[in-house]
Formats: structure tokens, C-alpha cells, sequence
């Protein structure tokens, strides 16, 4: 078997976290060993999956792999376009960097979720019921 080369890159958005491994060359796009179109089956997560290849200009030159774990099926492809993006930031510097940069796709949604406080009932913002009416 021949080892392909690839780039590596890790993408992540609240607690969903992507690793990608971009190959140059024609292939399908896979996310947990299922076809990214299979995993993402809505069209406006297609439409969003798509964004950095189009960028970039390289939908038939390049195809990645992925491994996405943790989060909503929501945070989980944010954290993939963000890898993805990452991944052709490392692989041609100048060529990629600047439009991505641009569309705001390598800078990471750092929003997560809030720790629960003490004394609040269970909830993070949650204050508890006042007993004086």
C-alpha cells in the first residue's frame, strides 16, 4: 500500500473538535468514514462544506478526510470547515491564506458553553426563585 502525503490540521467550534487530513489529488470527502454529502445530509450544510473549497478554488484538486467528535451535528461542521480551512492555510500559504482569512474562516468561534455557578439552582444563569411576594 502507498502512503499518500497530507496535510494535517485540527478544527474546533464549542465542544466539537475536527482532525483532517487534506490530500491533494481527486477523491471523495469523507467524515467518519461516510461521505461528507451522507453526514451532512441538509442543503445548507452543503452549501457551508463547500465554502472553503470554493474559496480556494479547489474542488477537484484537493479532498479531505476527517474525524469529528463531540458537540451537535451544528458545531461539529463548523469545527470541520474550520479545520478544512486550517488544512489549506498550512498546504499553500500565500495561495489560501489571504481569501480565507477574508470569509473569516480560520479565525475560531471561541463561544462556549457556560460552567454551571454555585447557588444559582442547576443552571448558569439561572438565579433562584425569590421567596418574599
Amino acid at each position: 500500500m502507498v502512503k499518500k502525503t497530507y496535510t494535517y490540521a485540527v478544527g474546533k467550534r464549542k465542544s466539537a473538535s475536527a482532525r483532517i487530513r487534506l490530500f491533494a489529488g481527486k477523491g471523495e470527502n469523507l467524515v467518519n468514514d461516510i461521505p461528507a454529502e451522507k453526514y451532512f445530509p441538509r442543503e445548507v450544510d452543503k452549501i457551508i462544506l463547500r465554502r472553503p473549497l470554493e474559496l480556494t478554488e479547489a474542488t477537484g484538486k484537493y479532498y479531505f478526510t476527517a474525524r469529528v467528535t463531540g458537540g451537535g451535528k451544528n458545531a461539529q461542521l463548523e469545527a470541520l470547515v474550520h479545520g478544512v480551512s486550517r488544512a489549506f492555510s498550512k498546504a499553500g500559504k500565500e495561495k489560501f491564506r489571504a481569501s480565507l482569512k477574508k470569509a473569516g474562516l480560520l479565525t475560531r468561534d471561541s463561544r462556549i458553553r457556560q460552567r454551571r455557578m454555585v447557588g444559582t439552582g442547576g443552571k448558569a444563569r439561572r438565579a433562584k426563585q425569590s421567596p418574599k411576594r
